[in-house]
Formats: C-alpha cells, sequence, structure tokens
C-alpha cells in the first residue's frame, strides 16, 4: 500500500530537483553540473492489461552539455522479493522507450532494507547472468544527520530529506529541532512547502506528532500576534466550536430517540447541519419535554410537558 511517507520519499526529488546534487555525492557519483530535471510519466504499462509504475521518473540534463540520461526512484518500506523482476523491468523499459542510459535509486527507510536493495539481482540460468540489476540506494547509513540549524538552512532539502530517512531512528528529535529552527529564517513559500512536505511524509508516526508539536511552538511564533499564529488560534477555535456544534447536534437526535419520539429526515437535517451552539442548546433542552420532533423548532409556544 502506497503510503504518504513512501510518497514524500521520492515526490521531493520531483519538486526539489536541486537535492540530486548533494545525494549523487553521497552515493560515490559525480553529480551533473547543475543539472536539470524533467518529470517523466511514471507508466510503464504495456499493451497487455498488466500496470508497472515507477515511483517516480526524472530525466536529468546536465548544464555542461554532457550526456542526458533517466533517473527512475522507487521509495521501499520493506523487502519485497517481486521488486527484484520489476527493478529490472523498469531499467530495461525505459532505457527502450527513451533511448537514454538510465539509473535507478532506490529510497530506504531502515538498514535491514536499504541493505537488501542495493543487490545486485541477477538473471539467468545454467550458470550465466543475462541481467543484473545494480541499484543506488538511499537509506540511514549514508543520509546525514543533520541537526545543526545552520547546516539545514544552507540545504532545506536534504534537511528535510534527512528528516524523513531518519523518521525512526532515536536522533529524529535533534533533526526535527534543527530543520524548525532553520524554516523560522526562510521565505515563507519555502517553509510552508517543507513543513506540509514532512507533515505528511512522517504521517501518525512519533516523529510527526513531534513534528506538529514542534511546530506549534516554533513557526508560529507564540505570543507574537503574527498572522500565522492568529489563523492558527482562530483554526483551533473554530474545530472545537464545530466538534461542540456536531455533539450537541447528536445528543438532541439521540434524546428524541430514547423518547421513542420519530424524528423524520429533514428534522434530523435542520438538527445535524445547525452551527449555532445557543440554537442548539434550546434545541436539547426541548428535546427532553416535546411529543414531537417537529416541537422542538416551535420557539414562540413552549410545548406541554
Amino acid at each position: 500500500m502506497v503510503t504518504a511517507h513512501h510518497e514524500a520519499s521520492h515526490r521531493i526529488f520531483q519538486e526539489r530537483p536541486e537535492i540530486l546534487g548533494p545525494v549523487f555525492g553521497l552515493l560515490g557519483v559525480p553529480p551533473p553540473p547543475k543539472a536539470v530535471g524533467e518529470v517523466l510519466t511514471p507508466d510503464t504499462t504495456e499493451i497487455r492489461p498488466v500496470e508497472r509504475r515507477v515511483d517516480s521518473v526524472l530525466r536529468i540534463e546536465p548544464s555542461d552539455g554532457s550526456d542526458s540520461f533517466l533517473l527512475a526512484i522507487e521509495a521501499q518500506g520493506k523487502r519485497d522479493p517481486d521488486k527484484e523482476a520489476s527493478w529490472a523491468y523498469y531499467v530495461a523499459h525505459l532505457r527502450a522507450k527513451y533511448d537514454l542510459p538510465v539509473l535507478l535509486l532506490v529510497v530506504c527507510h531502515d538498514k535491514a532494507t536499504a541493505k537488501w536493495a542495493s543487490g545486485p539481482f541477477t538473471c539467468g540460468a545454467l550458470g550465466w547472468t543475462a541481467l543484473s540489476t545494480h541499484p543506488l540506494v538511499l537509506g540511514p547509513e549514508n543520509v546525514p544527520v543533520i541537526t545543526d540549524p545552520s547546516v539545514a538552512a544552507r540545504d532545506l532539502a536534504m534537511a528535510t530529506f534527512s528528516a524523513l530517512t531518519h523518521g525512526r531512528s532515536q536522533d529524529v528529535g535533534a533533526i526535527l529541532d534543527a530543520l524548525a529552527r532553520a524554516l523560522r529564517a526562510t521565505d515563507k513559500k519555502s517553509a510552508d512547502y517543507y513543513s506540509d512536505l514532512l507533515d505528511v511524509g512522517l504521517g501518525n508516526t512519533r516523529a510527526g506528532t513531534e513534528w506538529r508539536q514542534l511546530m506549534t511552538f516554533v513557526s508560529y511564533f507564540p505570543g507574537r500576534g503574527t498572522l500565522r499564529e492568529e489563523a492558527y488560534l482562530e483554526g483551533k477555535e473554530v474545530g472545537r466550536a464545530e466538534a461542540m456544534a456536531e455533539e450537541r447536534a447528536g445528543t438532541v437526535v439521540r434524546i428524541l430517540g430514547q423518547r421513542l419520539i420519530p424524528v423524520p429526515e429533514d428534522v434530523r437535517e435542520r438538527v445535524t447541519t445547525c452551527t449555532d451552539l445557543d440554537t442548539l442548546a434550546r434545541w436539547l433542552d426541548r428535546a427532553f419535554i416535546v411529543h414531537s420532533a417537529e416541537e422542538i423548532f416551535d420557539e414562540d409556544t413552549p410545548p406541554e410537558a
């Protein structure tokens, strides 16, 4: 199943191609100078009804005029023997389709998966290798742990990628703190992008919860009266009022039901779509004494008990 963490781990390469330079450096592969990355379709489906799709595919165009190549990127959460054949197919298909050299990059979030993903994966028979796939692998072993805010500020994309990759490690708190501090000093557009990407990518994990709590205090400058802080606090208040209205409306309907009073659909809809807490309070009081559901709306003449 494709998770938010999975999606964020490869989407960052599409949306922030500047990360490719330092990533190639980590892998020991000469980085293309000031390369431009063009996002290509990840679909490698054949005419037959068999769907195969790479997570991300980029066409890399080096600025120095050297040869272009394709970078196929896969986010891998666990060992999957089926990927050995799929990855070989991706490389061969993309090579034939675009007539360009292909590199396969696999992004992992734990050491065991990263070790397996490094391959090589061979295909052959009778002692002869017909095809061999050698993925480039990024994982906790070679992605730096960035805990210095100044380092994070110099490369927000890599700092975010570090947090995604080390989301399960004991160092994640320090990584998140450094990134949060770096985002305070950058422009709003970049801060919002990386904050949201990490929020989605870490999901409902311990690190995700820590990140959301951290951004509440770091990004919104509590007590300073900034627009983001006011919007954040207003959003919390609106959400609390909506939840209270929903609960109060549900109570009105339940009380009528417990008193065996039929609740027509139009009455139910009027109650459950009401967001005014005072109005709902009056309807709630009446729900205990009315003889029909419609009577809760009769505010001029109190019904007889």
